[in-house]
């Protein structure tokens, strides 16, 4: 891997630049108290402006400035017409377009396709302040306001569209966003290295379209082109399928020896003699690296692979497997008349760049012209610190891997320490609470590959699955030191984690359990097994339950040598690629047999790129080598089996009795429908024949359920034998229903849109 030049090597030192402007400039008029009469780079976003680091926006703004370069922010305009986007007038190099922190799909719509209420990035929670497809809409209306001005996309959502990708909500094979949006360049991944390249070059007068060499970046070209003539072509449009076996000569047989053959007037030429050179290992990997980098994937076009479910499969798997940026290829795709090129991936930032962005002068607040609106994002975050990036889990449903890599990008001991005295000494309310100190995983930072030289060469999909690489590195040293010093901050009186915790990871070091449960625990530590069924779980690419239960164990442990009461509360998905009806009656009663009564659960929803979103479209496992015959992954699509996966999350209420009486005893397991201790859901409730709600459930039961004739079948027999229940056409004992306490019961958790 190539040593890139540092991101800030040409940055003149603070006091020999322009101050920094308090905000980044929304209207003329701050441009005017700026002494501006335009803008460099105009940065568009579907989320509020909100100036931290946390915020992309922000966090692309402020390096910029950083670099020299006036910027300014058109956040969440009206995109029914072009006007809107005139508000700074024109950019002087180029348009920067991002749906924001979300993609703009999932952040508008629920697992089932329906618009949802709120939007937790727009001020007030307002809804309907972005349109569907941002990126896109945004790109072709400054396209109107100002033609000829360069528009480059980026962010999450142009990233992991940046090749043909299924699309959820409309049900089909989608063309890369850089034909719909007719942009000049997409910036996928981590952007800083990238973007700064890119706005030098444009700054010293070079054309967009002559800058085709910038690692993590794609844009349009003819068929076949190729940067120069040392570049070849991997051919890998077909699936691997079994070539011409040729029969091996016996080596004992007695063949006559062909005396014309011998003849002077027959002889052939002399072969030529070609040098034996012997390589080292290293000299080896060296020339593999060097011919790499000089070597461009070719994948089944996106005629191919919007027709061919196998195809497309193959053309995931080529594509997860390209995105080490040690040894990734660059990749090319054909739609119609233009090939999309796909340059490798952009190498990680180092520990001192990182430190450098994130020290950055943000003001730390959502912009002035909000007022006092409620913008639920940033009260989220406003209190936290994240302290890495990236994530080598490779869970298959989750978009970290093809967004911000399964390399870990950490900021170094002073500088977070450096933002939690920030946030203590300007942060407006704060009253000595650090809510969160982490990123993408709890538990990540600062670890990484043994040996640099593996790392670069490895081409795994998951650091630690199906087992924990032997090369990588769990030592939580550093993040337990890190916990240590930060508590011990003056005017900081509780440090919580609230990323997610890798706990497969965690358990190797009972040295950071203790730390976590002792000092950092709320009461309730969120954790995400996601399922109990090893067929769901290796198609999600996550540890077995076994994992689960010796983190619970441990947990358990030291929470009582704390002296406190601390509770796990367990994510779990539904409806994921792999996971039967069989699957989810088992993870429901595991939930039962622990004693979880959740309330908000989540369904697998279908992101652009994703491998369980590759699952979901083409029935074909891309985990492993795709041919017609390969193995297929049975998934729930109809909306009526997918309700009833959910259902089952949520046995407990009474809202999915109806559904869940039903799917049991197609099931055949008529046998779970009763009153009594051991059974799933009861046969009946008074509830369903007053049409009230129990306990609470009255708005969420909205009415009498429609029982299915067997279910209303069991429940008339019930009501008429209260002392036996029959289920599933046979009798069965009655067991008087006991109420079962749970300090679970009324916890509320509902997650904040699909997990990353």
């Amino acid at each position: 891997m190539n040593s890139p030049t540092n991101l800030f090597a040409s940055v003149p030192k603070r006091s020999s630049r322009a101050p920094a402007a308090p905000f980044l400039p929304m209207t003329r008029a701050e441009m005017d108290a700026l002494g501006w009469d335009s803008c460099d780079v105009i940065l568009v976003t579907g989320d509020a402006y909100i100036d931290h680091p946390s915020f992309g926006m922000a966090l692309v703004g402020r390096l910029l400035e950083a670099q020299g370069y006036r910027v300014g922010i058109i956040s969440q305009p009206d995109w029914h017409s072009a006007e809107p986007f005139r508000a700074l007038g024109k950019p002087n190099l180029y348009w920067g377009i991002t749906a924001g922190n979300m993609d703009s799909m999932v952040n508008r719509y629920t697992a089932d396709r329906k618009i949802r209420s709120d939007d937790a990035y727009t001020p007030n929670a307002e809804p309907n302040k972005r349109p569907d497809r941002a990126v896109t809409v945004y790109a072709q209306r400054v396209r109107e306001a100002y033609p000829g001005v360069p528009v480059v996309i980026g962010s999450i959502e142009a990233s992991l569209r940046r090749i043909a990708h299924y699309d959820y909500w409309s049900d089909k094979v989608r063309r890369s966003v850089l034909f719909e949006s007719k942009a000049d360049l997409l910036i996928f991944g981590n952007a800083e290295r990238a973007l700064v390249d890119v706005t030098r070059r444009i700054a010293a007068g070079e054309s967009i379209k002559e800058i085709r060499d910038i690692r993590g970046t794609a844009f349009l070209v003819q068929p076949g082109w190729l940067p120069d003539a040392e570049w070849s072509v991997h051919n890998s449009t077909r699936v691997d399928v079994p070539g011409r076996v040729d029969t091996h000569p016996n080596p004992y047989a007695m063949a006559q020896e062909d005396v014309k053959a011998c003849a002077t007037e027959n002889a052939q030429p002399e072969p030529e003699v070609k040098p034996v050179i012997i390589m080292t290992r290293e000299q080896r990997q060296a020339a593999a690296r060097e011919k790499a980098m000089k070597t461009v994937v070719r994948l089944p076009s996106f005629e191919t692979v919007s027709e061919d479910p196998v195809m497309y499969a193959h053309a995931s798997r080529v594509f997860h497997l390209e995105s080490n940026p040690g040894n990734a290829r660059a990749l090319v795709q054909s739609h119609g008349d233009r090939d999309v090129w796909l340059n490798a991936p952009p190498l990680p930032l180092a520990m001192d760049e990182m430190d450098n962005v994130y020290d950055l002068p943000y003001a730390r607040n959502p912009h002035p012209s909000y007022g006092k609106a409620h913008i639920p994002a940033w009260e989220m975050i406003r209190y936290s610190v994240n302290i890495m990036r990236g994530c080598f889990g490779g869970c298959t449903f989750c978009s970290i891997t093809e967004h911000e890599g399964r390399i870990i990008q950490s900021r170094s001991e002073p500088s977070i320490l450096r933002e939690i005295e920030l946030i203590r000494d300007t942060t407006k309310n704060f009253a000595g609470t650090i809510t969160d100190l982490g990123g993408p995983t709890a538990n990540m930072y600062r670890l990484a590959c043994k040996e640099k030289s593996i790392e670069e060469s490895c081409r795994r999909l998951s650091c630690v699955y199906p087992t924990i690489c032997s090369n990588l590195g769990t030592d939580h040293s550093k993040l337990i030191q890190l916990y240590r010093k930060a508590r011990a901050i003056p005017g900081v009186k509780k440090i919580l984690i609230g990323s997610g915790l890798r706990y497969d990871l965690a358990v190797r070091s009972p040295e950071y359990v203790k730390e976590l449960v002792t000092h950092h625990v709320g009461g309730l530590l969120k954790i995400a097994p996601e399922h109990t069924e090893q067929g769901t779980l290796s198609k999600m690419m996550k540890p077995g339950i076994g994992a689960y239960d010796e983190f619970k164990r441990m947990f358990d442990k030291y929470s009582i040598e704390a002296g406190k009461k601390q509770y796990l509360i367990p994510y779990f998905i539904a409806a994921h690629p792999g996971s039967t009806d069989e699957d989810m009656l088992n993870l429901a009663l595991w939930l039962k047999k622990n004693n979880f009564k959740l309330d908000q659960v989540q369904t697998f929803t279908p992101t652009p790129m994703a491998m369980a979103t590759t699952m979901y479209h083409t029935r074909k496992n891309p985990l492993k080598k795709v041919t017609e015959d390969s193995e297929v992954v049975e998934t729930a699509r109809s909306g009526k089996m997918r309700k009833a996966h959910k259902a089952f999350l949520r046995y407990h209420h009474p809202e999915n009795w109806p559904i869940l009486r039903e799917t049991l005893v197609k099931m055949g397991r008529g046998d779970l429908i009763g009153n009594g201790e051991r059974h799933l859901v009861p046969a009946w409730h008074p509830s369903e024949e007053t049409g009230t709600a129990v306990a609470g459930d009255r708005k969420r039961q909205g009415g009498m359920p429609q029982l299915p004739v067997q279910a209303h079948q069991i429940a008339a027999n019930a009501k008429r034998k209260p002392e036996r229940a029959v289920a599933g056409g046979r009798a069965a004992p009655a067991a008087p229903e006991r109420a079962r306490p749970s300090i679970l019961a009324t916890i509320k958790t509902k997650p904040k849109g699909p997990r990353k």
